[in-house]
């Protein structure tokens, strides 16, 4: 296992770390699995206060035999920005019950996806000065945020300077926040990427073609190789159930050196196969079309083609498209058959795309039953 540096925090927190959304099927698989992470060198557990019996669960694995300290370990839990200073005081002593804990490491306010969650977060007698008591009483020692949202919102969010840290979405497959690992960089953030493996493109279960292109290497292991390359990023999440799904990501856990030459053939390789296979209708994820009049978050549905079509990753398409319409602010936007024919988008587009037709055609590809949120 290898460490880096945790931006401001100034800790060495370990280059993978155990997300605990899924850690909910017992509390002795959670604690198993705990263990195994610990084992095996990482030392950053995270959980948030919405996630079932997750930080109950942790708690317990806090007080079983680990082969770290309470003082080597980084414990970050997430709770949700709250409209007053008492409802967020309860939310900070309901997550130190359940975690049995005299303090939280790190503490993220969880989901600042809208303007709506920037304000709550400065209005000087809410949530924050809940915060700013339990960091005083030594209840938190560090604060930061998670956020589904746009690089605007999350570039306001960390020009706030109320952060050390920052947990967010940015892969191989959408490098849309380019712009905010810099500016976190900028700031000395910490910076945790979630959910690579899942959100990144569904790679435990890659598609045929995708193994095809990246052999010899797997799909998983580029993309954790793609962000351990980086030194700006600190740290990745797993997002394991159980003990032995730490084993096939953890295979990376030595590797954050540079890409090397036969690496940064594949990614080259990557990039002519979808440039060839799309085509006129490849859409460089510009963003330009925004906004749409009826809503739809077009770049993201047209990502979700680029994919399809390109890699045959029809699977994790059809499993992210779901989630619009069904997850609120986490995944906003309406579907692609939404498209009305305004033809607003279609002098914005560099490419000139023929948008209301390639959101039709996603709509038809990757449409299903609705999607939920794991802990909803």
């Amino acid at each position: 296992m290898r460490y880096r540096r945790f931006g401001k925090i100034n800790r060495q927190i370990s280059v993978f770390s155990l997300g605990m959304m899924r850690c909910l099927a017992s509390e002795e698989t959670a604690i198993q699995t705990v263990q195994q992470a610990v084992s095996l060198g990482i030392n950053h557990l995270e959980t948030a206060l919405t996630y079932g019996n997750s930080e109950q669960f942790l708690g317990a694995a806090l007080q079983s035999d680990l082969p770290m300290t309470r003082e080597d370990l980084i414990v970050s839990t997430k709770m949700r920005p709250a409209a007053d200073a008492e409802t967020m005081r309860q939310q900070i002593n309901q997550s130190l019950e359940r975690l049995n804990l005299e303090y939280i490491d790190c503490l993220a306010i969880h989901g600042i996806n809208t303007e709506e969650h920037l304000v709550l977060v400065q209005q000087k007698d809410g949530c924050m000065k809940a915060v700013k008591e339990a960091i005083a009483l030594g209840k938190i020692r560090h604060l930061g945020f998670s956020t589904h949202g746009s690089s605007e919102i999350i570039t306001a969010a960390i020009n706030t300077d109320l952060f050390e840290f920052v947990n967010l979405h940015y892969y191989y497959f959408s490098q849309r926040h380019r712009g905010v690992i810099e500016l976190a960089s900028q700031k000395d953030l910490g910076i945790f990427i979630i959910s690579p493996a899942d959100k990144g493109g569904m790679l435990y279960t890659p598609s045929s073609t995708l193994r095809e292109l990246c052999h010899p290497f797997t799909p998983l292991e580029l993309s954790y190789r793609f962000l351990l390359s980086d030194p700006r990023i600190a740290t990745l999440s797993v997002g394991a159930a159980h003990p032995e799904e730490l084993l096939a990501p953890l295979q990376t856990a030595d590797q954050d050196f540079p890409l090397t030459a036969e690496e940064k053939a594949v990614f080259d390789r990557l990039e002519t196969h979808l440039a060839a296979k799309l085509g006129t209708d490849l859409c460089s994820q510009c963003h330009a079309c925004l906004p749409c009049p009826e809503n739809i978050n077009i770049p993201e549905v047209l990502r979700l083609r680029n994919l399809a079509v390109g890699y045959d990753m029809t699977a994790y398409g059809e499993y992210r498209y779901r989630m619009f319409e069904n997850a609120g602010h986490w995944f906003p936007g309406r579907k692609g058959n939404r498209c009305t024919d305004c033809g607003d988008c279609l002098p914005k587009c560099p490419q000139n795309l023929n948008i209301p037709e390639l959101l039709r055609d996603t709509h038809d590809r990757l449409h299903g039953s609705e999607g939920r949120r794991l802990w909803e």
